[in-house]
């Protein structure tokens, strides 16, 4: 029984979120390093590129969350914190990207897309001719088959 409690332990171990924030980045103002903490789960790391930059482990993460973490000590508020990253490393930053005029087609494309396949998918099924086998059979075959049906009846 113990060795299941172990194993679930080492598995669910394996699971659970891990936090890249090294110890000599945390803020010693808890309110500060919540919001650092928050912010930094909205950007990505441009190494990665999938994962925050609280998640990341690369040198390039690292330097991001000093950043923020020195911006938001300087007194900036979120958005302004997180604008200034925008600023100096583009909107790729943002985990979550911001809607606009330039970025409708990221939001509204697999929609679309989807909307299309479908449409052909209809399209397609439509074009295929609908024709009985019977319509298919020449006078012969049908007079075969029939012979074969009647054959199986008696």
């Amino acid at each position: 029984m113990r060795f299941l409690v172990a194993v679930a332990f080492l598995v669910l171990s394996f699971t659970a979120p891990s936090l890249a924030v090294q110890p000599e980045e945390v803020l010693k103002d808890p309110v500060l390093e919540k919001r650092a903490r928050d912010l930094s789960t909205e950007l990505r790391c441009l190494v990665c590129q999938n994962q925050s930059i609280d998640d990341s482990d690369a040198p390039l993460a690292k330097d991001l969350r000093i950043l923020l973490r020195e911006r938001l000590v300087a007194g900036d508020s979120d958005e302004q914190a997180k604008s200034y990253l925008v600023n100096r490393f583009g909107e790729f930053v943002l985990l979550r990207p911001v809607f606009a005029l330039h970025t409708v087609f990221l939001w509204f494309g697999p929609f679309v897309l989807l909307g299309l396949g479908i449409i052909f998918l209809f399209r397609q099924k439509k074009r295929k001719p609908k024709t009985k086998a019977e319509n298919q059979l020449s006078e012969i075959e049908q007079s075969q088959l029939k012979e074969l049906l009647d054959g199986q009846k008696n």
